[in-house]
């Protein structure tokens, strides 16, 4: 019998395509279930229901710990997801969830703009190339002045901006820290955020929560289920197969975007929709690529929460 820990590259690639499915429909399930509930509320549940789902599986498995070496990393980082979640929810009631997903695919693209500002990394000419290459993919979804989307465009990117941060002070930071233990401080800490927002906003929750029809309330938790479930088996395929070979499967998540908002909503992108995806995508897949070499060139250990390219 293989030993646990083996390197199982092709359950490795089904783990990681099948946490992309599921951010994507997440993503697709807080569109839905935006026209019954505030940001506020979606963002607590989505974390609230984290934090419980992780404390349930550090306790029951005895093998992990609350205990963190690094509490202010732990805080900064989860604030930055949280930042990310609010943004993506509200983007989402307003844009197509594909052309959502496309803009928050940016993310290893927008590392490239954060490293070179905050830690001063040279960028090669390359890395440029591939900014500007996904940037002009973002231009060719949205479309500035075609009313297709709008100012909405500027949430999912502000998204990107966090996210990229996120995953930047994450590679520094994670290899000391237990990903399980990681993954239960982004719900503490998101629910943490979330709280305060949620009770001073004009609805009440749970007004809100008792008018809403039973689909509406599953469709909720399902929103918490799939971001924490997404995370797991992220972290799972890492532990399977390098980050190198699972990077690039990543970006089915565009495809089951596009695929669940057409079921969902009967809505698909346009022939440049496809077109900004395809460029997008590319860019994207190939930064992430080499975001990944340059660490293991450092022989600095890329985790699972570090190789996250979604802001869910």
């Amino acid at each position: 019998m293989a030993p646990l820990n083996a390197p199982r590259p092709l359950l490795g690639i089904a783990l990681v395509i099948a946490a992309a499915s599921a951010f994507a429909v997440m993503d697709t399930t807080i569109r839905y279930v935006g026209s019954y509930f505030s940001v506020a509320l979606v963002l607590w549940t989505r974390y609230g229901l984290h934090a419980a789902i992780m404390t349930l599986w550090i306790v029951v498995s005895r093998q992990r710990s609350f205990r963190t070496a690094n509490p202010m990393f732990q805080i900064a980082r989860g604030a930055l997801l949280a930042f990310s979640s609010a943004m993506a929810f509200a983007a989402l009631r307003r844009m197509p969830v594909a052309e959502f997903t496309a803009i928050v695919m940016l993310t290893p693209v927008v590392a490239t703009l954060v490293a070179r500002v905050w830690l001063k990394e040279r960028i090669s000419p390359l890395r440029w190339g591939l900014v500007v290459g996904g940037f002009v993919g973002a231009l060719v979804v949205v479309r500035p002045g075609s009313g297709i989307i709008g100012w909405a465009a500027l949430l999912p990117l502000a998204a990107a901006f966090s996210n990229a941060t996120f995953q930047i002070m994450t590679s520094r930071f994670a290899p000391h820290e237990d990903p399980f233990t990681t993954n239960f401080y982004t719900g503490a800490t998101g629910m943490a955020i979330a709280t305060p927002i949620l009770l001073a906003s004009v609805a009440d929750p749970i007004d809100a929560l008792m008018a809403a029809p039973g689909s509406q309330v599953a469709a909720l938790a399902a929103v918490a289920v799939l971001g924490t479930s997404g995370h797991l088996m992220l972290i799972m395929a890492l532990s399977k197969a390098p980050p190198s070979t699972l990077m690039p499967f990543q970006y089915a998540q565009l495809a089951v975007a596009a695929l669940a908002g057409y079921i969902a909503f009967g809505v698909v992108p346009d022939g440049w929709g496809w077109v900004g995806m395809a460029i997008i995508g590319s860019c994207g897949a190939a930064s992430a690529w080499l975001n990944v070499r340059a660490a293991a060139e450092k022989q600095r250990p890329v985790t699972a929460v570090a190789a996250d390219t979604v802001s869910d």
